[in-house]
């Protein structure tokens, strides 16, 4: 527990207090919640397997893992992923906080992530007992010595926070200096249906080519060998489904089989009625093109109304999320924040407008300046917030 940090989103109490003492009422843009109902396919398949009298496979059934592998190939391109390689998870956040004890790190290991990232990053590695490493792009990957090599390093694409995309060739370097090195690639993916980039699917209608946003499985970018590489996808956003726990990882089949073996020991399963929603959910695309439409509305009045208020977003081309500042920025320490004397700035100035975002510095040092802005609230409660950055 000594290794741990605060749990952040605490730290939030006193402005999200004074942000629903607002006449209006609280708008919650802060953690990335999904408000839309689940849809009715996938309730229907948890229904129909409500009689669960046994226990699970940790493993998945063989139905769900060729699932995955199809929905790679229809929709991310990827059409070599082995089914052998797939396994479910109880959510995404339960396998990047537990990769690196499963991958067996220890003190003498360093697990990598992006500067600005997911803080379950950092908290994995410090279960472990490692060392977490935040790096800022390929270079300073470069500059690693051999001494403080990481056992794995993680990738984030589109990224949360920042909503930034990487692209192919960028990925294929990390890569060939993985393997290179001996280093596993753990790929979090989990936005990838979210891309805003195309004209097309800028407002929420359609769904991105497949491949836009490429996996780290993608033969262009893995040369058709998934060798030391894992990509980590949940459903809770795509298909609302945050709340049966809804994901998998895919890749390396011998890596998948050690994941297999020591979770089957600890009976890390996911329950038979969700394995059900999850075929379903994974075989309909028309439910993700529709919450993606809106998303894309929800997006696009957010964006007009936050620069209007004089914020500059940056990257967010794709995810459910807006990367804002100002030319004063926001700063603070997640630990400092015990009050609204100054400690965040921005937050402060949205709790005022009694709108509750997340601080960037949740997401490390390189996101002091910064706010995170969710698109997860209703119409109703976006329409309120443009209401008030106006």
């Amino acid at each position: 527990m000594d290794r741990l940090p605060t749990f952040p989103w605490d730290s939030l109490a006193p402005y999200k207090e004074r942000a629903s003492s607002h006449a209006g009422g609280l708008v919650d843009l802060s953690v990335g919640t999904p408000v839309d109902p689940t849809p009715e396919v996938v309730r229907a398949a948890l229904a129909a397997a409500a009689d669960a009298h046994a226990y699970p496979q940790t493993w998945g059934t063989p139905e769900l893992r060729e699932a995955v592998a199809a929905w790679f190939a229809r929709r991310r391109g990827v059409p070599d992923v082995n089914p052998d390689g797939v396994l479910p998870t109880v959510g995404s956040k339960e396998l990047v906080a537990w990769l690196p004890t499963l991958l067996g790190a220890g003190p003498a290991d360093v697990v990598a992530f992006p500067a600005l990232a997911y803080p379950t990053y950092d908290v994995g590695a410090r279960i472990a007992g490692a060392s977490p490493q935040p790096v800022r792009g390929l270079s300073a990957l470069a500059s690693m010595t051999s001494a403080r090599m990481p056992l794995l390093l993680w990738v984030n694409s589109p990224s949360n926070p920042t909503g930034q995309v990487l692209g192919i060739e960028h990925l294929a370097k990390v890569v060939r200096w993985a393997r290179q090195h001996g280093v596993v690639v753990a790929s979090d993916e989990c936005y990838a249906e979210l891309d805003w980039r195309a004209d097309d699917v800028a407002v929420g209608a359609g769904l991105p080519t497949p491949g836009a946003v490429p996996s780290i499985l993608d033969p262009r970018v893995c040369e058709g060998s998934h060798r030391g590489l894992l990509a980590v996808y949940s459903l809770s956003k795509q298909s609302n489904m945050a709340g049966y726990r809804a994901a998998f990882v895919a890749g390396d089949p011998t890596l998948v089989a050690r994941l297999l073996e020591i979770r089957r020991h600890a009976g890390m399963m996911v329950p038979w009625p969700v394995q059900q929603a999850m075929v379903a959910a994974l075989g309909d695309d028309t439910h993700v093109a529709q919450q993606r439409a809106r998303y894309g509305v929800r997006r696009g009045q957010l964006w007009s109304a936050l620069q209007g208020a004089g914020y500059r977003i940056e990257h967010s081309e794709a995810g459910l999320y807006l990367w804002a500042t100002t030319d004063q920025g926001d700063s603070g320490d997640p630990r400092a924040a015990t009050n609204l004397a100054n400690p965040w700035p921005l937050l402060a100035k949205m709790a005022e407008l009694g709108i509750l975002v997340a601080p960037g510095s949740f997401y490390g040092a390189a996101g002091t300046s910064h706010v995170r802005i969710a698109l997860t609230a209703t119409d109703e409660r976006v329409s309120a917030a443009v209401s008030r950055l106006a």
